[in-house]
């Protein structure tokens, strides 16, 4: 990937996220996910759920197993028992945003048993660990009570600093250490608050054709988050 210069910045580029293996950030706050997706296909269970906040990351590891295993792809809302047998076809499957609204839990349940019968494997993406699920159907519960549950917690320091430098270097961006660190030490801590401080902080540098600086960047949060998601400082 090329990285633009700073002084580059009046240039309206497209944004196109890493997502790649290699551009996953690791760090102590999803090591134990990452370790979990890269073990397959020696699962201890058909079922993989991965737990976290919105941007933590459940999706980029999705991602990252379905180019390995050729896996079909759901949203948890969209699952019907119909599709059930064309989804197992490539014998994986991922399953975005468990539980999502109005789960076809009976879909869910076959979808799992079909996977154990077949040697198949399901990834799940969640906000939440199954036990949390409001889950009617005592056979999908005791299934998900049985699945192997990882969380990928909120981003350490380190983390969330390696987070800020790529979500600019993906929109052909590269900012300064004070900029990265006046950030670092301002902003709500996660995933979520990051996208929409560096996409706000873009949009307000291609605006005003200028440079990314502490300066705009103190502005743009000052205007647009704080209170919200910025501290005072």
């Amino acid at each position: 990937m090329t990285i633009a210069k700073s002084s580059q910045l009046a240039l309206d580029l497209p944004h196109r996220a890493a997502t790649g293996r290699d551009d996953f950030l690791v760090s102590a706050a999803n090591e134990a996910a990452v370790a979990a997706v890269d073990a397959w296909p020696e699962w201890p269970n058909p079922v993989l759920v991965l737990a976290g906040a919105p941007g933590s990351g459940k999706s980029h590891l999705a991602d990252v197993w379905r180019a390995r295993s050729r896996a079909s792809l759901v949203a948890a809302s969209q699952l019907s028992s119909d599709a059930v047998p064309v989804l197992m076809e490539a014998g994986a499957v991922v399953v975005e945003d468990a539980p999502g609204a109005n789960l076809d839990e009976v879909a869910l349940f076959h979808l799992i048993n079909l996977a154990r019968e077949t040697g198949g494997s399901i990834l799940v993406t969640a906000r939440d660990f199954p036990a949390q699920w409001q889950i009617a159907l005592p056979d999908l519960r005791s299934r998900l009570n049985a699945a192997q549950v990882v969380a990928l917690g909120d981003p350490d320091d380190a983390l969330l600093r390696g987070v800020l430098v790529k979500l600019f270097a993906d929109r052909q961006l590269a900012v300064g250490e004070p900029v990265i660190s006046y950030m670092l030490t301002r902003m709500e801590r996660s995933f979520d608050a990051a996208r929409l401080l560096v996409a706000a902080i873009d949009e307000r540098a291609l605006a005003e054709r200028a440079e990314i600086t502490r300066s705009l960047a103190a502005k743009v949060m000052q205007e647009k988050f704080e209170p919200d998601l910025f501290g005072d400082g």
